[in-house]
């Protein structure tokens, strides 16, 4: 259930992630050309700086997350189904016949 809730974390962080990254401003501006003026809503400076910081925190989350899922899949591993399963048998080896002493006489006759 935990490794569950954690994928689904994952998931989301994923797609915040990608979304603040193509929210920044590059060469080719990306999809912060259709942001429109969030110079009023995010400060003077501008998105830049929430945005790089937002990105950050989503980026340390997300590395966060994927070493303690790598770490609970790897613990998840190390147990198996074979080693759970348990067979009990009441089947006794046969036993081998006994050597009467006429047998043993010829033999020593060889």
């Amino acid at each position: 259930m935990t490794t569950s809730l954690l994928l689904i974390v994952q998931i989301v962080l994923v797609i915040i992630l990608v979304i603040a990254v193509l929210l920044q401003k590059s060469s080719s501006i990306g999809l912060g050309a259709y942001s429109g003026s969030n110079e009023s809503v995010f400060g003077a400076k501008g998105p830049n700086s929430f945005l790089a910081k937002a990105t950050f925190t989503i980026g340390f989350l997300f590395v966060i997350n994927t070493i303690t899922l790598g770490y609970m899949y790897s613990q998840a591993a190390q147990a198996s189904v074979v080693d759970e399963m348990v067979t009990d048998t009441n089947i006794a080896a046969p036993v081998a016949p006994a050597k009467t002493a006429a047998t043993k006489e010829n033999q020593a006759k060889k």
